[in-house]
């Protein structure tokens, strides 16, 4: 345990995602060492973030205006809308390249183990977006995981009765990857999804 402010700031840091008490204490250090100027730009980041990004009023995507680049876009396929859990999943997806359509973002992921039902989502704002008979095809983007293949599910369910396509993306072994290391899902869903290896 260190004295006051330091310590302050490693549980900080030890409360983001994915760092752990040594990260914790690293980064505190690192910011203790490095350059005022350089500090201050970090702090001024953090509070330019808070201060000015919202969430898009129609995808719920980041932003910093009412609507999201991606929704303000006119050559956008307004026929096609993707489902995708997070913001960082829609930056996935373009980075890409292959996907030229609209998109939609859950915020999360149905967890019943942490509390986060279907209600707690914006699932309810997607039923409202293809009530207007624009959207033909929704493809579910969640994550190939218990929570995500949970969250798919109760989406294809929900959504099978409004008589538009429901896709989910295809899943299966990475480029590069061996097959005695895959997991029996990765390795079923390959199968599942195989295609001709002809043409």
């Amino acid at each position: 345990m260190y004295e006051g402010a330091v310590q302050d700031l490693i549980d900080e840091f030890g409360r983001l995602p994915g760092i752990g008490p040594k990260s914790a204490q690293r980064i505190a250090f690192h910011v203790l060492e490095a350059d005022r100027a350089d500090m201050d730009r970090l702090a001024d980041a953090i509070r330019a973030v808070k201060d000015k990004v919202k969430f898009c009023a129609v995808c719920f995507n980041v932003s910093e205006q009412e609507l999201c680049n991606i929704c303000r876009d006119p050559k956008r396929d307004e026929t096609v809308l993707c489902v995708v859990e997070e913001s960082k999943d829609v930056m996935a997806v373009e980075r890409t390249r292959s996907f030229r359509g609209r998109y939609h973002v859950l915020g999360g992921s149905i967890n019943p183990i942490a509390g986060i039902g279907p209600e707690q989502l914006h699932i309810r704002e997607l039923l409202n977006r293809l009530h207007d008979d624009t959207i033909e095809e929704v493809i579910i983007a969640t994550d190939p995981n218990l929570e995500g293949e949970a969250t798919s599910t109760y989406l294809a369910r929900m959504l099978k009765s409004l008589g538009i396509k429901i896709t989910r993306l295809a899943s299966g072994l990475p480029v590069g990857g061996d097959l005695e290391y895959a997991d029996e899902v990765t390795l079923g869903r390959a199968f599942e999804g195989r295609r001709s290896a002809i043409g």
